[in-house]
């Protein structure tokens, strides 16, 4: 209900109405220029302005006006309409210094005025902001832009629905890109423009009613305006200052200024806005071509990975990734480019969120351990993968991808293009450049699995392991046809991979970290051809099985007077690595032994099987392993010295020498020191320095090899070039043929049998000479033909007789008995075959009753059995009253004393 009008006077209410019409009439009536008819707030505002623009804002007057709108702070929007009007006047009439005053009158009142109408008086700065950003002045830009960084910066009681930003967002991003021909001039507007964009950020990003600045719209033309001044900082900075020269403007320069306006971006970014923010910037470095240089790429990144949240670091590892994908057919650059972004990116998430989230599931992955098999379609087990992704986000995702990569470029190296054609059309692709992008690949595998647990690690390994193709196993590869040398790259590849996941891995338990599902499939390329593939293979069993940083230690095969220079770190051998080698050191061996016998062996892949057996002696050995390591060594010799072995003469100068080496080593690692007065005794000439390492009183009773340093004087002297010392070096002086070794250079079985024997070893164990049992696995060695005649020494032990001395003859093994044996293999097949095959005919034909009277009889028969067993182990225990008649006329046991019953022996225990 309308209030009744006020009874005044009739000529102050005629004055009242003039007022109210020069407030909507400014400026269009002769009565604009009476001062006394003028509103209270307009001539308030008036008298902040000078004659003189050069004087400045009249401070006495200001004060008046602030006091004024914060009395009547319903006047606020028609004192910003007003000053608006005349900033707008002053503009047009080039009148700058009275613009400025304006400027600065809006900024105090903007800072002293909190209250529900300040929207509207923002409405009127915002306009007299915009105004100032569309002159061409570069003096009016800047004097808007920082007028709103001061706007941006006040924190508003009440939000506002209707205002809008996306002027100011283009007007911003438009200055940062300036190309105004003064250079001083050029840098102030873009850091005017970069300012304006993080007071846009501020403004907007915590407040959900503003506009969404996330949206792609907006980082679309914040994100490349950040990166455009960063990348031009790059070049300008080269040439930087002394810092006596530095001067206050050169703190503040385009590129800090941008750094740290993208950092507070990043790190206001929630998990939803990642996307968003990250997207921009790739295509920017798409568009640009800046990842071929990788530094500009590497260092956005890195701003990227330090500023966001670290939970969120994998989405931006997840993204990389699809980048990496969609750029599968671009340059080997570009991609190469994109890896070492990657390789960075995952150093920096390993403190964040990928070891973060891999700690906190590690407490539950004895649940996810044992339910991470699942059931397939017939009924056998395989490995759920779906549950190994979610115990660390992304981690099958980034080898998946790496190894996709990994085997594209394989295949862009081979065909020459990236489509597979040879057209005219299609891109050269430069083989140098492929490889540098494999072994980038490859060193970024590495870095991403030194980010994991050990389990996880375990999981990858046996994941790479899988993609590795086999021969005879996985003979075709999904990707393209690139041949046999498309396979072998392929292998040497992941194989590198695989060397780069398992440097540094440390476990306790070689069982679990070292699987026959693993470990199998690894040992089966030490028989291949290639000599490079074999010595992979070797690099990768050193990282596994060395827990102590002894590789290093043994990096060089010499004859060593006195081990302990070596330091060696020797720790008591587990039951877990008692087990290890019992279940799998005759495969080590065997494949130690093949690959001394590999005549394209050469003296990289001899002193990492030196490595091998070292490292096997230090971390794995107890007394049954190092007798047979000692039969290994003896095997060793006679396979250089077989005739039946078509071994080079350096090969087998070489195979002489690691036997010198080793069992020099295994001498002095453990020792009596009864025989060391004899060793000396012995070696008069140059007498050696014993160390006694003591690995285990349990597994090492000490092991004197006198002998052995008595060989290696006796070659010091005579034949020098079955030491490792004449034998692996750059040029090596060996002689035309290997025909007669014999004599004092040579270790014999029999001596050394005699000298272990009377330490408590098995001279039983000793006397039998190493004879490598061959496999299936020797299929993967092409050189063996169907028809070689392979002679085979079976060794049979009884363990469970102990008193039984008497040894089974060996069987000799010809070529009639192999054949023989397949072909009856062959025919057990068929029938087995045909067996099958008349069981399911049955089952598919035969009427119901035939078929549940034929399981029937089967389960009666199986039910008769179980009755027979039950009544011959089970009996009703006695009655205590002993023997009695029931009141049935049968008759029970009296009970007897316990000490008198007899229990049958499955309940005595």
């Amino acid at each position: 209900m309308p209030l009744p009008a006020p009874d005044v006077p009739a000529s102050q209410r005629l004055a009242l109405d003039c007022r109210t019409l020069l407030d909507h009439r400014v400026g269009k009536g002769v009565c604009g220029c009476c001062g006394a008819l003028r509103p209270r707030y307009k001539r308030l505002v008036d008298n902040i302005f000078p004659e003189d623009p050069e004087d400045g804002l009249v401070k006495a007057n200001m004060e008046k006006l602030t006091f004024y709108a914060l009395s009547a702070p319903e006047k606020l929007d028609r004192i910003g309409a007003y000053l608006s009007e005349r900033l707008s006047r002053d503009v047009a009439r080039h009148r700058y210094g009275y613009v400025c005053i304006a400027m600065e009158a809006l900024d105090q009142l903007l800072m002293a005025c909190h209250c529900q109408s300040i929207n509207l008086f923002v409405e009127s700065f915002l306009k007299m902001v915009r105004k100032l950003l569309e002159s061409d002045k570069p003096s009016l830009q800047i004097l808007g832009t920082n007028s709103f960084v001061k706007f941006a910066n006040i924190e508003e009681d009440t939000p506002s629905y209707h205002r809008s930003y996306d002027f100011f967002v283009s007007r911003f991003s438009e200055m940062c890109h300036s190309s105004y021909e003064d250079p001083d001039i050029r840098t102030k507007i873009r850091m005017a423009g970069i300012k304006g964009l993080q007071g846009v950020v501020r403004k907007t990003v915590n407040d959900e009613l503003q506009a969404n600045i996330w949206d792609p719209q907006h980082m679309d033309k914040i994100v490349p305006s950040l990166l455009f001044n960063l990348q031009c900082g790059e070049h300008s900075e080269s040439r930087s200052p002394s810092p006596l020269q530095a001067t206050e403007k050169e703190k503040e320069s385009p590129v800090e200024l941008t750094e740290r306006c993208f950092r507070e971006l990043l790190g206001r970014a929630a998990y939803g806005n990642i996307k968003n923010a990250v997207t921009p910037v790739l295509m920017h470095l798409d568009n640009h071509s800046l990842w071929e240089g990788k530094t500009f790429a590497v260092c956005c990144f890195k701003i990227i990975m330090y500023s966001i949240q670290s939970q969120h670091s994998h989405l931006v590892i997840q993204q990389l990734l699809g980048h990496l994908d969609a750029n599968s057919k671009n340059s080997a650059k570009v991609r190469a480019g994109i890896v070492e972004v990657l390789l960075e990116a995952a150093a920096i998430a390993a403190s964040g969120s990928v070891g973060e989230l891999c700690a906190h599931m590690y407490t539950k992955f004895t649940d996810w351990n044992a339910n991470r098999f699942r059931r397939d379609a017939s009924g056998g087990q395989v490995f759920d993968y779906s549950l190994f992704i979610y115990a660390g986000p992304t981690v099958l995702e980034v080898f998946n991808t790496l190894l996709r990569q990994l085997r594209l470029s394989v295949d862009y190296e081979l065909t020459g293009s990236y489509d597979g054609s040879t057209n005219i059309g299609t891109k050269i692709i430069k083989a140098h450049e492929e490889r540098q992008l494999q072994e980038a690949v490859i060193r970024t595998i590495g870095s991403f699995a030194n980010t994991l647990p050990t389990y996880q690690r375990s999981e990858v390994m046996l994941f790479i392991m899988g993609k590795i193709p086999v021969p005879g196993i996985h003979p075709t590869l999904p990707s393209t046809g690139s041949g046999p040398e498309g396979t072998r790259m392929i292998q040497i590849m992941l194989l590198k991979s695989l060397v780069q996941v398992t440097a540094g891995f440390q476990t306790t338990n070689m069982l679990t970290a070292l699987p026959s599902s693993f470990l199998e499939p690894l040992l089966s390329f030490s028989l291949t051809e290639d000599p490079e593939v074999r010595l992979l293979v070797l690099q990768i069993l050193l990282s596994l099985i060395d827990r102590h940083d002894n590789r290093p230690k043994f990096t060089n095969i010499s004859i060593i007077s006195d081990i302990s220079v070596l330091k060696l770190k020797v720790d008591k051998c587990s039951r877990q690595d008692n087990l290890f080698m019992k279940k799998h050191g005759q495969q080590l061996y065997r494949h130690i032994y093949m690959g001394c016998k590999e005549p394209s062996s050469g003296r990289q892949h001899y002193e990492t099987l030196f490595a091998l057996l070292g490292l096997l002696s230090v971390e794995l050995a107890n007394e049954e392993v190092v007798v047979d390591l000692i039969r290994l060594a003896l095997a060793l010799q006679d396979l250089a010295l077989s005739t039946d072995e078509a071994l080079p003469v350096y090969n087998r100068c070489a195979v002489h020498a690691l036997a010198a080496a080793y069992l020099n080593l295994i001498c002095q690692l453990t020792t009596v020191p009864a025989f060391c007065q004899h060793i000396h005794e012995v070696l008069t000439q140059a007498p050696l320095c014993i160390s006694v390492c003591v690995m285990s009183e349990a597994s090492f009773n000490k092991l004197p090899l006198s002998s052995a340093l008595q060989v290696i004087e006796v070659r010091q002297k005579e034949s020098p070039y079955l030491l490792p010392e004449d034998v692996f070096i750059d040029n090596p002086k060996l002689p035309s043929s290997l025909e007669k070794v014999e004599g004092g250079v040579l270790f014999l079985q029999s001596k050394i049998t005699e000298v272990l024997g009377g330490s408590g070893y098995n001279t039983e164990r000793l006397a039998t000479p190493y004879v490598p049992q061959y496999t299936d696995e020797d299929r993967l060695s092409k050189r063996k033909s169907i028809g070689e005649t392979i002679s085979l020494q079976v060794e049979v032990e009884s363990r469970n007789s102990p008193e039984k001395e008497e040894r089974t003859p060996a069987e000799e093994i010809t070529f009639e008995t192999l054949k023989n044996a397949i072909v009856d293999s062959v025919g057990m097949e068929e029938q087995e075959r045909e067996r099958r095959r008349q069981v399911v005919v049955k089952f598919q034909k035969a009427p119901f009753e035939e078929i549940a009277a034929h399981c029937g009889a089967r389960a009666t028969l199986l039910q008769s059995k179980l009755n027979q067993i039950f009544e011959i182990t089970i009996r009703p225990p006695p009655s205590p009253s002993g023997t009695v008649s029931s009141g049935y006329g049968q008759s029970q046991s009296r009970s007897v004393p316990i000490y008198e019953m007899k229990f049958p022996d499955l309940c005595v225990y």
